[in-house]
């Protein structure tokens, strides 16, 4: 018998929907699983033996593994259990807060996707962008740190370009694990950056649970040997300075360390310098409080970026566009925790906690002033250093030579790394002095070359990147 069963349009359309999900979920998404583990497991074979830091286990672990590890970690489970007694809550609902928290901050490290993808994503944006240069380095100090030691590099933080110059130029020493910010929590952003292993951080969060598991899942990495890389200072610099550093993160790596273990702990100083910093005029919106316009939701933010791309898009058709000048990076000498705690007499996992505040802030201020000291002069800093002292008033492009040939020897005089292209001085001048009339920062009449009044604020902030190498030097801590 023949019967024909008549169902609603909707109802059909959502069977089919499920009908397709448990296919996909069922058949296609295991295959695509494989493939992609295989691919990665290649790619480690073929890069990881290269590296002069290896990929460590733990890297390699399921990302559903390591939450599991860090939910049921004794101090995670103890916190869940008081913030559950402080809140008279069910220990179920303290756990499943732990559970969100830990899903939200682990990271899923796949090595073809940071190798292949991530790389190639890297290098052609950073060298489509800006002149990428490596200045100076301590070859022999990042030769001699130990293959089971745990390496954090340490930096300064002018731009969001800093994650990827900084992982593309450490690329052929290591996969660095990155601590980045709400902003990145998109659709699609995320997943990427989990996959290069990146782990997210609330900043500022008052949250104690919060804190709890973020801090164990930072010393579990670091206990384990992730290479790692941290901004003490937060967040971008304001106004072109350094900022004051905090020293959360460091502290959390700090108890991942134990003395009496095989791993060392070792610091690596890193200073990044640019001609151009995309977020320049949106920083110094913020730098003061008063002037400082409401946050913008990621939708403006989007479209800031998107008008920008565009704009860049159009003087690029019109012949008109030219790289950001240059971008450099200086890699210094490590610290080792072992060697500074024998120096000083300590060991970090048995002191108490007011003496352990004060010994990780001077081991935190010790790192900021070996990265403030490596930050690269460039010659976008250099001019608009020297057009700014002539507070306004016209300068030739010899008085500018003069006046930068004059800034050059009292910063080599302190030390400073300075990036000079081409190793021609006059060049230098000649590049930085482009890049700021490119920019309309700059007027020039009859040869005769003078800043915009309006525009004092902005050659202040790139100013301001190297005017700490100018200040009188401040004592080494302890």
């Amino acid at each position: 018998m023949d019967t024909t069963l008549a169902v609603p349009l909707w109802l059909a359309v959502v069977a089919g929907a499920l009908a397709a999900w448990a296919l996909l979920d069922r058949l296609l998404m295991p295959s695509a699983r494989w493939f992609i583990r295989s691919r990665a497991n290649r790619v480690l074979a073929d890069v990881g033996a290269k590296l002069k830091i290896r990929i460590r286990p733990f890297q390699q672990v399921r990302r559903q593994a390591l939450i599991d590890r860090l939910i049921f970690d004794e101090k995670v489970q103890q916190a869940a259990q008081a913030f559950a007694d402080d809140r008279g809550m069910p220990r179920e609902v303290a756990l499943a807060q732990v559970q969100r928290y830990a899903r939200e901050i682990v990271p899923a490290f796949n090595a073809y996707v940071y190798f292949r993808i991530g790389y190639w994503i890297g290098r052609t944006l950073s060298r489509s962008l800006y002149r990428v240069r490596i200045g100076w380095t301590d070859d022999a100090g990042l030769d001699a740190i130990g293959d089971n030691a745990t390496v954090v590099f340490v930096m300064n933080h002018r731009s969001n370009m800093d994650y990827i110059i900084a992982s593309y130029l450490a690329a052929e020493r290591a996969a660095l694990s990155y601590a980045v910010g709400e902003w990145a929590q998109v659709w699609g952003l995320q997943q990427l950056i989990r996959s290069m292993g990146a782990y997210f951080v609330r900043r500022n969060s008052k949250d104690d649970l919060y804190r709890r598991v973020l801090e164990r899942y930072i010393a579990m990495a670091t206990e384990a040997g992730v290479t790692q890389a941290v901004y003490p200072e937060g967040g971008l610099t304001k106004d072109g300075r350094l900022r004051a550093p905090r020293f959360g993160v460091l502290d959390y790596m700090l108890r991942g360390y134990h003395s009496d273990g095989e791993r060392d702990l070792v610091f690596v100083p890193i200073g990044l310098n640019y001609d151009r910093v995309l977020e320049d005029r949106t920083q110094l919106l913020g730098a003061d409080p008063d002037a400082a316009p409401p946050r913008r939701g990621r939708l403006q933010a989007l479209g800031t970026t998107l008008g920008f791309a565009a704009r860049q898009a159009g003087l690029l058709l019109r012949s008109r566009w030219h790289r950001f000048g240059y971008a450099c990076v200086n890699f210094g000498t490590p610290v080792s925790v072992r060697e500074w705690s024998a120096q000083r007499g300590i060991r970090f996992d048995m002191l108490p906690r007011e003496p352990r505040q004060a010994e990780v802030a001077a081991l935190g201020a010790h790192l900021m002033q070996q990265v403030g000291a490596l930050v690269p002069v460039l010659p976008v800093p250099l001019v608009a250093t020297v057009l700014l002292d002539a507070a306004g008033h016209g300068l030739s492009e010899l008085d500018i030579k003069a006046g930068v040939s004059e800034l050059v020897q009292r910063l080599e005089a302190r030390g400073a790394h300075l990036y000079v292209p081409r190793g021609d001085q006059d060049y230098a001048v000649g590049a930085g002095l482009r890049m700021l009339r490119l920019r309309h920062l700059v007027d020039e009449t009859e040869g005769s070359f003078r800043m915009r009044a309006n525009e004092a604020a902005l050659l202040r902030y790139y100013a301001n990147s190297i005017a700490h190498l100018l200040d009188d030097p401040a004592p080494s801590p302890g």
